[in-house]
């Protein structure tokens, strides 16, 4: 296995299951704000291409075996989330002139997008963010996940940063192996209308660097 970033190389043979990857890491966040899979995977996959957005190839870190993707780890600096979440939006215009995005559904999307914004602690600007770490379902649990985060350890590490910051569902098994890892839980936040409708509490997890 290696660990390398991911080029345009990647871009075609990966999509499909860099966007099933990502969406594993909150399903019931992710399925609630885009209203399911369709509008999720539209602007995942076109993200994934366009360097300096929220889910872009640019900060993504692949597992390999061969050919095989294994896992990836998708992250940033502190500052650089807000800069990224914001070119999201310069997605959609291309997507609503094909008709594969409704007004409509944008707008609901943007709506829910607002409600759950306040899952999300303040990222500070010394440390490290893991917006996504995901490992192929019957590979977890053989080590890929903690040498991705190792690998996004030492980087953070080598830039000056002071600490790796990532947000977990509560409800999710990664809690466990983040605190397998030494990460300790900052904030619990609960949006309400979210919550309502099976979004589970979300926890902002830290790792400080000695």
């Amino acid at each position: 296995m290696e660990i390398v970033q991911a080029t345009e190389e990647h871009l075609d043979r990966y999509a499909d299951q860099f966007v099933d990857l990502v969406w594993e890491t909150g399903p019931a966040s992710y399925g609630y704000q885009f209203d399911g899979r369709e509008l999720f995977d539209l602007m995942i996959k076109a993200a994934w291409r366009v360097p300096g957005t929220l889910y872009s190839y640019d900060r993504t870190t692949l597992a390999l075996d061969g050919d095989e993707l294994l896992g990836l780890e998708l992250g940033y600096a502190g500052p650089e989330f807000s800069p990224r979440k914001k070119a999201l939006g310069g997605l959609w215009g291309p997507l609503l002139e094909s008709g594969e995005v409704t007004m409509e559904r944008l707008n609901l999307l943007a709506e829910r997008a607002y409600q759950c914004k306040y899952l999300n602690a303040v990222i500070p600007s010394s440390v490290y963010y893991i917006c996504a770490l995901a490992v192929e379902e019957p590979l977890r649990g053989k080590g890929i996940g903690k040498k991705l985060v190792d690998h996004a350890i030492e980087r953070s590490k080598q830039a000056g940063m002071r600490g790796l910051h990532l947000d977990v569902l509560s409800d999710a098994d990664a809690v466990g192996f983040y605190r397998y890892l030494g990460m300790h839980c900052l904030a619990q936040v609960v949006a309400p209308i979210p919550h309502e409708n099976g979004v589970p509490m979300e926890m902002r997890m830290a790792l400080n660097f000695n």
